[in-house]
């Protein structure tokens, strides 16, 4: 769990992917769509990704990847991200790090 948060409050906007999970890419390509880049860790090419995953799980999500941190507080998956994004509250909370991340 330590490395988890570690990582997460390393940089402003954080993703927890796999690099074969298509919702991690939707996630990627949101945010390079919003001029955002995100730091990604990729889970499945960590050798502590299995424990990485366990730590998301018991921080609330509900699948481990993909998990969005901002300002080093967690997000969510794809649904909290994409409707947030819907109801027009993401690109405040993305606003201070797009073209910086």
């Amino acid at each position: 769990m330590d490395k988890v948060m570690r990582l997460a409050s390393e940089r402003g906007v954080v993703l927890f992917s796999k690099s074969t999970c298509c919702l991690s890419y939707a996630v990627k390509i949101l945010f390079q769509d919003l001029g955002v880049t995100p730091t990604v860790h990729e889970v499945d090419q960590d050798p502590e990704g299995r424990e990485m995953e366990r730590a998301l799980m018991r921080l609330g999500c509900n699948v481990p990847v993909p998990a969005v941190f901002i300002g080093g507080k967690l997000l969510g998956s794809t649904n909290e991200v994409m409707s947030l994004h819907l109801s027009g509250g993401l690109i405040p909370l993305l606003r201070q790090y797009q073209g910086l991340c």
